[in-house]
């Protein structure tokens, strides 16, 4: 394992930090700008010798870059598949782009709050990730980005239609914002329709903790726009921040209430049944830890739970995902090694035996 890839593993992910406003249910903001430049054919019609002139120019540009020059550097298809899914679970690339064929690259800031997918969907995706909800602060660094790229790339550009993008949906603005949510309460309620019907209301898209086609493990959602032609990049984040999130984090803050209020032992049972589990099993599927851990991560939000730290649940979201776990343990597992080891890693964090 290259040093940066180690790097990257010891550091706590950007998206599980536990920092910002409302971040006990905001668990992430995120904002990607997909780019192409001119006279280079888009990536479905690129050959292979395309494909790594494209891939040579964006990451020259980038190192020449001054606002980028101490980004990591590293090529996807010389990686081994578990590198690959590492920096898939820290959210560093796209599934897409580790599963992807020919040249492939990515550059991001060592604390991982950006990243630049070079030869995924696109020629570039830059996507910027922030703790909480700070999509203010997200589209200043992102715009910063962009700009700084712009200046020495010739995007494709198209005077009525906008950026011009791989895919018909992109183009436009080529924003895709998306805000994840921890959304336990309103599972334990039965009331994620109203999460649905909100995003519905919106013409925006529920997706699941890695993204398009995945399910909601540990109860997070993530919501995006689907639609960029014809709308400024300032008008969809202001309709994240003025009406559908807050509207959502009301939702989950008003079940929250309800269960503490009427529901208070069917809510400790949940919480206490998700940390005895942690603390004693020997075998633990992800599947079963995400859920466990995102009672517990609940339990300690509302204020049940006040003997282990936030920042350890935070941090056993991603230390539990396969990739993560086999690196941590210093090789390759299977899976009945892999919930062996991930029960034990549990069991150590919560301070059991």
């Amino acid at each position: 394992m290259s040093a940066s890839l180690e790097d990257v593993i010891r550091n706590r992910c950007e998206w599980l930090r536990g920092e910002g406003p409302l971040s006990e249910i905001v668990i992430s903001t995120r904002i990607r700008l997909a780019r192409n430049i001119r006279g280079f054919p888009f990536l479905p019609r690129a050959d292979a010798d395309l494909r790594a002139q494209v891939a040579d120019t964006v990451e020259t540009t980038i190192r020449r870059t001054d606002l980028l020059a101490d980004y990591l550097h590293l090529s996807i298809d010389e990686l081994d598949d578990l590198d690959r899914r590492v920096l898939v679970e820290r959210q560093l690339i796209s599934r897409q782009h580790a599963e992807g064929s020919g040249t492939r690259r990515v550059a991001f800031d060592p604390g991982g709050s950006c990243s630049l997918m070079i030869n995924e969907e696109d020629h570039v995706r830059v996507q910027v990730m922030r703790s909480g909800m700070q999509l203010d602060a997200a589209w200043e660094q992102i715009n910063a980005v962009d700009d700084a790229l712009d200046a020495k790339l010739d995007f494709a550009y198209h005077a009525q239609f906008g950026y011009l993008t791989a895919c018909p949906t992109n183009v436009g603005t080529g924003i895709r914002v998306s805000v994840m949510l921890h959304l336990p309460a309103l599972r334990i309620t039965n009331e994620l329709d109203k999460v649905g019907q909100a995003a519905k209301d919106m013409k925006l898209a529920i997706r699941g903790l890695w993204g398009e086609g995945t399910e909601a493990l540990g109860d997070f959602f993530q919501i995006s726009n689907q639609i960029t032609l014809g709308r400024s990049e300032e008008e969809l984040i202001d309709d994240f921040h003025r009406t559908v999130i807050p509207q959502i984090v009301e939702y989950e803050q008003q079940a929250r209430q309800a269960l503490t209020a009427k529901r208070l032992h069917a809510l400790d049972d949940k919480v206490y049944r998700a940390m005895g589990g942690l603390q004693s099993a020997r075998l633990m599927s992800s599947t079963e830890a995400m859920q466990c851990l995102s009672h517990l991560r609940m339990g300690l939000n509302i204020g049940r739970i006040k003997t282990i730290d936030l920042n350890t649940v935070n941090d056993l979201f991603i230390q539990t995902q396969p990739g993560h776990l086999q690196k941590l343990h210093g090789g390759r597992l299977n899976g009945e090694q892999r919930s062996i080891a991930r029960a034990a890693l549990i069991r150590s964090k919560l301070h059991q035996n």
